[in-house]
């Protein structure tokens, strides 16, 4: 099988790289943090002290990195490593502009897919999430399928640009819906009767999702996806709930907590800030 050198060990990397494991791949993995390795060790991994020195037997590299600039790091130390007949399978949510950047950057002989995943921590455990590849997925799509669903999504960079769109379709609609329950609380209606309906219309999957536990997605990260998008083309709705998240980012409590506990932040920041131009105004 496959020699898989696995890069970035957060909540969704780390059971992404189990699974792999489990299925019998020689898997070499290096985390920052090197702590968040040692469970994998435990269980037949090999923890590399470098990102160079994980890559430096593989077939197949994976990347499940924070952002843009994390896999431009990994990037500067991995690249001259490669050998020829390596595939990258770049599985973090960087956008496309990143992926091709990547791509200049590769020697002859290295293959680059870019598969971002939808779906969140239970799904990475389950071997169930949604994989948008982008590019020629064949060399590694028996590999990625061990992971989840795989969808072709077009040439080199698509997979990455489809992420985007969906996640910023999901992160817009949880903002909305918080800022619909904010009006709700203010014509006075009930909780549970004002969720429940809207969980029963069109947008009763964001109604869940922003409901959600046992998810993580951090507050943080949705921030960033945002500010991905945002930076293509002129989205004034996605910037606005960029804006509330953002704000909602700057308590370290939900920075890293997930994009759920974002949901009264929002739902009650309209009333706080009346509170504050009423009291304003009577001085």
């Amino acid at each position: 099988m496959e020699k898989i050198a696995f890069l970035g060990l957060g909540r969704m990397g780390a059971p992404m790289a189990r699974r792999l494991l489990a299925a019998g791949h020689p898997l070499t993995v290096f985390n920052r943090t090197p702590a968040r390795t040692e469970p994998l060790v435990a269980e037949g991994a090999v923890a590399a002290d470098s990102p160079e020195r994980a890559v430096r037997d593989a077939d197949v590299v994976i990347t499940m990195l924070a952002g843009p600039e994390a896999l431009a790091a990994v990037a500067d130390a991995v690249v001259p490593g490669l050998r020829p007949g390596v595939t990258w399978a770049e599985m973090s949510t960087v956008g496309p502009d990143a992926v091709r950047e990547l791509a200049g950057r590769l020697g002859n002989g290295v293959r680059l897919v870019d598969a971002p995943v939808m779906g969140s921590t239970d799904r990475a455990a389950e071997g169930t999430l949604g994989i948008l590849a982008g590019g020629d997925a064949s060399a590694v799509e028996h590999v990625l399928a061990r992971l989840g669903s795989v969808t072709r999504a077009g040439p080199l960079g698509s997979g990455a640009a489809l992420k985007l769109v969906l996640n910023t379709a999901v992160i817009s609609g949880v903002g909305l819906v918080a800022e619909a329950l904010r009006l709700a609380d203010a014509l006075g209606l009930d909780d549970d009767t004002a969720r429940t309906a809207l969980a029963a219309g069109p947008l009763g999957g964001v109604v869940a999702r922003a409901f959600a536990e046992g998810a993580h997605f951090a507050t943080a990260l949705a921030v960033k996806d945002l500010a991905l998008a945002t930076a293509v083309t002129p989205l004034p709705a996605a910037r606005a709930v960029a804006e509330q998240l953002r704000a909602a980012a700057a308590d370290p409590a939900l920075a890293g907590a997930d994009l759920a506990r974002a949901v009264p932040r929002i739902r009650t920041a309209g009333v706080r800030s009346a509170g504050v131009r009423t009291a304003e105004g009577a001085r």
